[in-house]
């Protein structure tokens, strides 16, 4: 159970940040796992970074990310 809350806890986190009206910039891979950039536009434009270190958030990403340029 602690493989599927540490999934849950992630896909939040991502969720949040797209309701609260970001837009994933870019993602990158590396042995650590994913680095989502997620950033904000016009009036208040800002940067996030965050961390995904489970294989199914990274995949719910990336899912994501196809889903909204289709």
């Amino acid at each position: 159970m602690a493989a599927y809350e540490e999934f849950a806890k992630e896909q939040q986190a991502i969720d949040q940040l797209l309701f609260k009206g970001y837009t994933i910039a870019g993602i990158q891979e590396d042995l650590d796992g994913a680095t989502v950039k997620f950033v904000m536009g016009e009036p208040t434009k800002g940067v996030v970074y965050l961390q995904l270190l489970t294989a199914d958030a990274r995949k719910y990403v990336t899912t994501l990310l196809f889903s909204m340029n289709s």
